[in-house]
C-alpha cells in the first residue's frame, strides 16, 4: 500500500509541475496578455499547484525519516 501511495504522490507532483510549466509557456507565448481577472486566476491556480507540490514533497521527506 505504501508503494502505491508513493507512486500516486510522484504522479501528482509531476503533474503539478508539468501544468505549471505549461501555463508559463503559454503565458510567455501570449506575452501574458489577458484581462486582470484571467491573470489573477492564473496566478492563484499556479500558487495552489505549487503549494500542493511543495506539501507533497515535504510529506515524502517526512515519511522517509
Amino acid at each position: 500500500m505504501k508503494e502505491i501511495r508513493n507512486l500516486i504522490s510522484l504522479i501528482a507532483i509531476s503533474g503539478n509541475i508539468l501544468f505549471i510549466l505549461w501555463v508559463l509557456y503559454n503565458g510567455i507565448n501570449e506575452d501574458f496578455a489577458g484581462t486582470m481577472f484571467e491573470r489573477i486566476s492564473y496566478i492563484g491556480l499556479m500558487g495552489l499547484l505549487a503549494t500542493n507540490a511543495i506539501l507533497l514533497i515535504g510529506n515524502r521527506k517526512n515519511q522517509k525519516l
